[in-house]
């Protein structure tokens, strides 16, 4: 099982989703868990690529519904358990996080 960590901006972010994004992120996780795991590759449906200009960080996309695509941005931390994938949560919302990954 993968280990993470939340950063405080991804907090106060997380707590700003409604609880219709709240669930839609979870879902996502399970998703993106799944495959790390698995050992990736990713599947399409996360659209999981590299943040320009933020050197090791990457966006997870996932739908909202009829709303903006809802995004978080995360990073590979240090492994605490050997072998197994660390992942370090930064910020989550829509595409406005961008602007400070």
């Amino acid at each position: 099982m993968p280990t993470y960590e939340a950063m405080p901006r991804f907090t106060t972010d997380h707590h700003r989703l409604t609880p219709e994004q709240r669930r839609a992120f979870r879902q996502a996780v399970t998703a993106f868990v799944d495959d790390l795991r698995a050992g990736g590759p990713f599947r399409a449906g996360l659209r999981i690529k590299g943040v320009r200009r933020a050197s090791g960080v990457y966006e997870l996309t996932w739908s909202m519904g009829a709303g903006p695509a809802g995004r978080a941005t995360w990073q590979y931390g240090a492994a605490l358990r050997p072998n197994t994938s660390h992942v370090i949560w930064r910020r989550i919302g829509t595409h406005d996080i961008l602007t400070g990954p």
